[in-house]
């Protein structure tokens, strides 16, 4: 960075129009959405700002200025943002943030969402090997926050039993959205009513958000300065990975991130070995169904 691009960063910084990322200073009353990119933290936002704010029509580019990311809105914005304060955020475990709702999705379908979404981004060529790219997506390569299960671990880690913070899978969304939005509810302490809830929930589908994207492509900050060609909104559903992925991708991913995997559930193609299923019961004792999952790593840890 040359003398002028010093300086406008520092004029950037004393303007505090710099984005605060782990520099934020948390209020007491502020909520984080957190999770690894492309688990549903978009949709998750939507249904949230819906909720929260009943009385705007909210879209992509509004969800952006109601529940701002840390790297995308500047330091006076949250200044200045009314409070309590919902703030996005994709980082590993920040011990800053008190009250923390957890996305987390299976890491096979993330792989094949973020190797579109790169595409998308031009980072790769159309075409670009996916067995190529999943070798980079396991080793952490791919996204500036770490790999899925550098991610995950962290805040599962140090957070696991903490009744401010909430783990809800994307897959559960999937099946039961009103269900996992009222738990989200719960601990914002809202006095959700059920018609607020069954609102927020149809103003959140995938339909409406494809329709937000053809409407806002061009200005939201997730896709302006992407190739327009290629729809962010994909299928919003689970399970792509067992027609995009080949076998030797799949067993790549469940290799490394096997034991995490099972703790939330997720049935594994290849299993893992033996030694990673002693780990369990070790591993996150106050997660809720961690005894069923250990026995259900345990009986996979023979499969090969």
């Amino acid at each position: 960075m040359g003398a002028i691009g010093r300086i406008f960063v520092g004029i950037r910084y004393l303007a505090r129009q710099d984005p605060p990322r782990r520099r934020l200073i948390v209020d007491k009353d502020d909520t984080f959405l957190v999770s690894y990119p492309k688990s549903g933290n978009t949709w998750v936002r939507l249904l949230l700002a819906n909720l929260i704010h009943p009385e705007e029509a909210v879209t992509l580019t509004g969800a952006d200025r109601l529940i701002p990311s840390v790297d995308g809105q500047s330091r006076r914005y949250f200044e200045q943002m009314p409070r309590p304060r919902v703030i996005k955020s994709h980082y590993p475990f920040c011990e800053t943030y008190k009250r923390v709702i957890y996305v987390v999705r299976d890491p096979r379908d993330i792989a094949v969402s973020q190797y579109h979404f790169q595409i998308k981004r031009r980072v790769l060529d159309d075409g670009f090997p996916i067995d190529k790219f999943i070798t980079g997506f396991v080793a952490g390569e791919v996204c500036p926050y770490g790999s899925w299960g550098e991610n995950v671990a962290s805040w599962m880690g140090a957070r696991t039993g903490d009744s401010n913070f909430l783990v809800v899978r994307y897959e559960d969304l999937l099946r039961q959205t009103y269900y996992e939005l009222n738990r989200i509810a719960v601990l914002l302490q809202m006095n959700a009513i059920e018609e607020r809830l069954r609102l927020a929930v149809e103003h959140s589908t995938a339909e409406q958000m494809r329709k937000m994207e053809k409407q806002e492509g061009r200005l939201w900050a997730s896709t302006k300065d992407t190739r327009q060609d290629i729809p962010f909104i994909r299928a919003a559903t689970d399970g792509q990975w067992q027609s995009a992925l080949s076998p030797s991708s799949v067993q790549k991913i469940e290799a490394a991130w096997g034991h995490l995997m099972l703790i939330f559930g997720y049935k594994l193609a290849y299993g893992v070995a033996q030694e990673k299923a002693s780990r369990i019961s070790n591993f996150l004792p106050g997660f809720p169904g961690v005894e069923m999952r250990a026995a259900a790593l345990s009986a996979q840890a023979t499969v090969s």
